[in-house]
């Protein structure tokens, strides 16, 4: 008599594709993506499609984190060149001919509207690990030379268009790989005391060069009035300082405990500019104060020191420098959001992961985290 099997259980073909996530980083970043979606139900109220694409857009990067988790990071590889390749010269398409709105030229149409420079978020790391990976044992100097030529070129595309924000972000990531690799502290060293001296200088002189007239060279006026209103948000209290000046209220209006989940005044009353957006966080410490944000900033912390852990023990210097790339850039989205709403930073775009509202930001940060994964996967592979 023939034996009929049974078809195996949709749980059993899906374990196989869940063996090796890393549990302690699903963790934290459920977590994280629970107190997105508690914040965005509140400061998105009086919009209620906020709160629903809100999970939307996660569910999607959930998906593509899922997915990018299945692929092993030296098959990511063969993605680093193409990648880079296609962000770049869409880059250059957007200097040539692309779409400009409120001043900025940072779109393209190809039927439909994209931001080519956050292809470089992702396409920058892959593309310097892949270098270092090439040359791995045999490193000279010329090779970080090389490796300072491939980040400058496309950053110096995207902070003409002007995008400042994200050339924050792409230089982060590009420095990360380049600083893991090897780079040596005497070329670290200097940039950072100059970078220091230099902000010491503009606080020192800040009377003459924030005066009316006064034009400083390589920047562009909303950049020079960006740092200037950091230096003194009451110039212009209703105008350029408005953000800074709200942002800094609501988080001390929500003293040590909060005023309550939905009970923000700042935000229910339409004080907060932008309160589902770049400044969700000043919405969030209204409403959880300085209990909530330690709570959340300890989140933050545990996925990105459970990233650079799974940095640390990556098989291969490409998986190392990736993780340890992707971690950091997690690490520079909350501190600059963090800073700007706080007043400590000058105000760019740049959302808080996982809280702010945004569908391609989520969608790139899900790509990183699938990388983590992806990483974590082939190390429990190799030790079994």
């Amino acid at each position: 008599m023939a034996t009929v099997l049974n078809a195996p259980h949709f749980i059993h073909r899906l374990r196989p594709l869940l063996k090796g996530f890393d549990g302690p980083l699903a963790l934290g970043i459920s977590i994280l993506a629970f107190a997105g979606m508690l914040i965005m139900y509140s400061s998105g109220f009086a919009n209620g499609e906020r709160f629903l694409d809100h999970g939307r857009n996660m569910l999607i990067a959930a998906t593509i984190m899922f997915f990018v988790a299945q692929i092993p990071p030296q098959r990511l590889m063969a993605f680093a060149v193409p990648l880079y390749t296609v962000g770049l010269a869409l880059l250059v398409a957007v200097a040539l001919f692309g779409v400009t709105k409120k001043g900025a030229q940072r779109w393209l149409n190809v039927g439909i509207i994209i931001q080519p420079s956050e292809i470089m978020k992702i396409a920058m790391p892959l593309m310097l690990a892949w270098w270092f990976q090439k040359r791995e044992g045999q490193l000279r100097p010329l090779d970080f030379l090389v490796a300072g030529m491939l980040l400058i070129v496309p950053l110096a595309l995207i902070a003409k268009q002007p995008d400042l924000g994200t050339a924050i972000l792409v230089l982060a990531a590009g420095v990360a790989v380049i600083f893991f690799a090897g780079l040596s502290w005497y070329l670290i060293v200097p940039p950072i005391v100059l970078g220091l001296v230099g902000v010491a200088l503009i606080v020192f002189f800040e009377p003459t060069l924030c005066a009316e007239g006064f034009r400083w060279p390589l920047l562009h006026d909303y950049q020079q009035q960006r740092i200037c209103t950091l230096l003194d948000p009451t110039r212009d209290p209703l105008g350029k300082g408005f953000h800074i000046i709200q942002g800094m209220i609501a988080i001390g209006s929500g003293g040590f405990w909060g005023k309550g989940f939905m009970q923000g005044t700042q935000t229910h009353l339409d004080f907060i500019p932008e309160r589902t957006t770049d400044f969700v966080f000043a919405a969030y410490a209204e409403e959880f104060g300085l209990l909530g944000n330690l709570m959340l900033i300890g989140a933050f912390i545990f996925v990105i020191l459970r990233g650079l852990a799974i940095a640390v023990e990556g098989p291969t210097l490409f998986a190392r420098l990736l993780a340890g790339s992707v971690t950091l850039s997690l690490f520079v989205y909350v501190f600059v959001n963090m800073g700007m709403v706080s007043g400590i930073l000058p105000v760019v775009g740049v959302p808080l992961p996982f809280i702010s509202y945004g569908g391609t930001a989520m969608v790139t940060i899900g790509l990183g985290l699938g990388i983590l994964m992806s990483v974590a996967k082939a190390k429990q592979l190799v030790q079994s």
